[in-house]
């Protein structure tokens, strides 16, 4: 890339907006919704952070927020020595939404009750709107003989019973009088629903009412602005240094490819590992979709390295699901170290880490959430290794990533591919690892996503996979007692990644799928179908 190409990719990305100037603080009460009130946030177009509930005075006015929102929680309000809002935040003079657990506190913090209610509400209800509230005008679902309506998701066991001073009521239920209060000369809003599920049918209005016309903030968080700034920032970080990327040819790395490849150009190196625990032709479909000579834009620089022995060697023998994760997550680092030495100026490793990565490794600053699963990509560096990380899509949800990609010009094909755990077939394969146990596995993954391509049902799941049970059971084929390997199949549906329903795919389909695994893999005698949700199953089964 000569001077003049870097002078004019940098005109041209050069963003115009600071896409971080509007942001809504969330403080976290342990709510199973926080990460959705985030989502519903970044999806109206503004940019917003999760924090404790405990955050300090000098944190919260140097995140300088424009709006906050308070979460649900698990906890009970009514009791002395449960969570509350730093006291602060209602000197600040920004607009505050408490969401169920969130209005709770902010009522009982500014001088009203709240007690455990008889009659609690949990799942649908309806409530209907008494007030011409900035919150809530305008907006309904229809009308009764009360009013106008909302259909809304509850969760909660205690309710307000007196609002504080400066406070209306906006809405009501048959059973709580207080469903949604505000003092509109604060910009102070509580809501006892939770607009940020789906369940509520309006709550993306009502996001959209107190981000836009309450907090005044302009959307600057779209896919354009994000790759600009992410461009920006990487050009800053990177220098003229030389980056390699551990690109598998999964959503994330592909979209962290496209993105470093804008920025920085010919600098990337990308490395791709076979370590024995890839989907079926996996190298060979990266290649032809961003490798050099592609039909891709890109045309990137991608090394291949054969390293199935080494990882077959140290997996040898191990279940433990996190031990296994360590184990491939350290080679991963390894066998980089070892590439980089042979690449002159190579001083960054870059990854395709995501939001959820961070949260469910408890990876966050804050500490706040508990250990699921270890990601191989979470975490950092070891010491002895002298590449510094890289990670643009750190703060992204999975959703904003693919936004982005296609924001980038990836195809279809590469940006709605199902995802791919960065440990491959080792987390698909329960117990120890073998050459033998991934082959089979290899095989009736592969018929199983041929199948969904066919049925065009492949856009319809969000995530499907065999999984590989170290069981053996009895079998006829012919004449013939079989007696081998078990393959569950998994499919689900899901927005954000943080829950998801298993998928109900057609009983014929499923009976299709099973019989071609069986008849077409000597190996397998036995096809199950996963039909647990998440919560409380995870969607990988380690």
């Amino acid at each position: 890339m000569t001077d003049s190409d870097v002078k004019a990719l940098n005109d041209l990305t050069a963003s115009p907006h600071n896409i971080h100037a509007e942001r809504i603080l969330i403080l976290d009460f342990g709510s199973q919704y926080t990460q959705l009130i985030a989502r519903r946030v970044r999806e109206t177009g503004v940019y917003c952070e999760i924090r404790p509930y405990d955050m300090t005075q000098a944190a919260v006015d140097d995140f300088a927020p424009n709006g906050i929102i308070l979460s649900g929680g698990p906890e009970s309000v009514t009791r002395d020595d449960t969570h509350r809002a730093p006291p602060h935040i209602f000197e600040l003079g920004v607009p505050i939404l408490g969401i169920c657990y969130g209005m709770q506190t902010m009522a009982i913090q500014l001088g009203g009750k709240v007690e455990g209610s008889d009659e609690q509400e949990f799942g649908y209800a309806r409530v209907n709107v008494q007030s011409e509230g900035k919150l809530l005008t305008d907006i309904e679902d229809g009308t009764d003989a009360s009013g106008r309506y909302l259909d809304v998701w509850m969760s909660h066991g205690d309710k307000v019973v007196a609002l504080p001073d400066g406070f209306t009521k906006l809405a009501s239920t048959e059973t709580t009088e207080f469903a949604a209060m505000c003092d509109e000369s604060r910009g102070f809003y509580g809501v006892q629903f939770h607009p940020e599920v789906n369940h509520t049918l309006q709550g993306e209005l009502i996001m959209q009412r107190f981000l836009k016309d309450i907090c005044g903030c302009e959307c600057l968080w779209t896919p354009a602005n994000i790759v600009d700034d992410i461009i920006t920032q990487v050009r800053e970080q990177v220098g003229d240094k030389r980056v390699i990327l551990g690109l598998s040819g999964g959503v994330d790395s592909s979209v962290v490819a496209a993105l470093l490849s804008r920025a920085i150009g010919n600098q990337l190196t990308c490395v791709f590992v076979n370590n024995g625990l890839l989907r079926l032709n996996e190298a060979d479909q990266v290649i032809e979709l961003l490798g050099k000579g592609s039909s891709n834009v890109f045309d990137l620089e991608i090394i291949t390295v054969d390293a199935e022995e080494k990882f077959l060697t140290r997996l040898a023998g191990v279940s433990d699901p996190e031990e296994k994760r360590k184990i491939i997550g350290n080679t991963f680092i390894d066998v980089f170290d070892e590439e980089s030495a042979k690449i002159e100026h190579a001083d960054f490793l870059a990854q395709g880490t995501i939001y959820p990565d961070v949260i469910e490794s408890a990876g966050n600053k804050d500490g706040k959430a508990h250990v699921i699963k270890s990601h191989h990509n979470v975490g950092g560096l070891p010491d002895y290794m002298k590449l510094t990380l890289v990670e643009p899509l750190r703060e992204l949800f999975k959703d904003e990533v693919r936004k982005i990609g296609l924001e980038l010009g990836l195809t279809h094909e590469i940006v709605f591919r199902h995802p791919f755990p960065g440990p491959g077939l080792g987390v698909r394969i329960l117990g120890p690892v073998s050459k033998e146990f991934a082959d089979l596995l290899r095989q009736a993954d592969h018929i199983f996503i041929e199948e969904l391509r066919a049925a065009d049902l492949y856009d319809k799941t969000s995530q499907a996979f065999a999984v590989f049970l170290p069981v053996k059971s009895v079998g006829v084929v012919g004449d013939a007692r079989r007696y081998e390997y078990v393959i569950a199949l998994r499919a689900v549906e899901t927005i954000d990644f943080m829950t998801a329903r298993w998928a109900h795919l057609p009983y014929e389909f499923l009976e299709r799928v099973s019989t071609r695994i069986i008849n077409e893999i000597s190996g397998i005698s036995r096809v199950t179908y996963d039909i647990s949700s998440k919560p409380p199953a995870t969607i990988e089964w380690e």
